[in-house]
């Protein structure tokens, strides 16, 4: 937050008191003051004592302080009478009133929220993302988890507050509304926080929004993002994840980017091409020629490896009647399950097929 606007509220102050005051930052630095020349004088050794006093005004050698509002459990700025009597009290509260007004109409223009909104929505240019940063106090490069949660139930919204609960650290954390009814949360991570550490987020999340025993909502994670002029990539990754997931995990609540796998490359190719595909796959029958029975047996053919033994023992029939079923398929498709490569063209084919159902295309 810009000084000159603690200093207008200062030197305007100043008029109306004896008394020396000023503002000092979450370092001690003494950033607005009536005594111009105390402006850069790095005080560091009250702010142990000012972090101590939870928001309440406190005295220590001969000054005054009270913390301005604020979202974490340190202060960020203070303001400061000289003297430690009542009428330092009084003065140190009213400046508090004054700068906490000058504060709220600041960040109300110039948002910490609203920039971090700017960047992934690629509202901002790249070269004012780092003019913006440093005005604001947002660090730059450290790494960010960006997770998009949407409501299950079409038409609600996904509510702020809760999950804004968890995570009430808004220095560092950021709660966004997006869109209709989507909430982007956006974490500080520490170094080297994997795959696990961000599921382990996303969970607690989903668990907190349950309604009784059911999800309620689903979370899209992106990779995690080492700079802030990565966040809008993530937040791109997070919504795809949602959207691959609502076509190929439909039964996940929890969907990760970098375990997309083939999904993710079916979902961006265009549905003409996706089309051709199963139309050259299934040359002597379409795939619908097969029945709910035999796709069952294929999906836990798949399930199991492509182990007929262990596949047989799971649907509970003899390893002949299953080998006779995968006769069957290799006659209506020309298709070998057995054999890796057909394999593997099949599991593709049902996934184009499933992604064009999707779409309301019927092949």
């Amino acid at each position: 937050m810009s000084g000159r606007i603690f200093q207008n509220v200062v030197l305007q102050l100043k008029e109306n008191t004896d008394r020396t005051i000023g503002v000092i930052d979450g370092e001690g630095v003494v950033i607005a003051c009536s005594e111009l020349p105390m402006i850069g004088q790095r005080w560091t050794e009250y702010v142990p004592v000012i972090n101590n006093a939870a928001n309440a005004i406190v005295s220590h050698e001969g000054k005054t302080f009270k913390a301005l509002s604020g979202w974490g459990n340190q202060f960020d700025y203070a303001a400061f009478a000289f003297g430690d009597n009542e009428i330092s009290r009084t003065v140190c509260a009213m400046a508090t009133v004054s700068l906490n007004s000058a504060k709220a109409y600041y960040e109300e223009k110039h948002d910490r929220g609203s920039f971090i909104k700017d960047i992934i929505s690629d509202n901002i240019m790249l070269g004012d993302i780092y003019m913006r940063a440093k005005e604001l106090r947002v660090t730059a490069d450290v790494s960010r988890g960006v997770f998009v949660i949407r409501s299950l139930k079409k038409g609600e919204s996904v509510p702020t507050d809760v999950v804004q609960s968890l995570f009430p650290d808004r220095q560092n954390d950021f709660v966004l509304g997006i869109g209709e009814g989507d909430v982007v949360l956006i974490r500080q991570l520490s170094e080297g926080v994997g795959l696990r550490e961000l599921n382990k987020i996303a969970s607690s999340v989903e668990a907190a929004l349950r309604s009784g025993s059911e999800s309620s909502v689903v979370v899209g994670i992106g990779t995690v993002a080492h700079h802030l002029r990565d966040l809008a990539k993530s937040y791109k990754e997070a919504q795809i994840a949602i959207e691959v997931g609502k076509v190929f995990d439909t039964e996940k609540y929890i969907i990760n980017y970098e375990n997309l796998g083939i999904g993710r490359l079916i979902y961006q190719l265009p549905t003409t091409l996706c089309e051709m595909f199963l139309q050259e796959v299934f040359k002597k029958n379409p795939i619908d020629a097969l029945d709910k029975e035999t796709l069952f047996t294929i999906h836990k053919f798949f399930e199991n490896n492509l182990n007929v033994s262990e596949t047989a023992r799971k649907l509970f029939v003899h390893r002949n009647t299953l080998v006779y079923r995968l006769e069957k398929i290799k006659k209506l498709t020309g298709l070998d399950l057995r054999e890796f490569d057909d394999a593997i063209t099949f599991k593709v084919a049902l996934m184009v097929k499933k992604y064009l159902t999707s779409r309301g295309i019927e092949n």
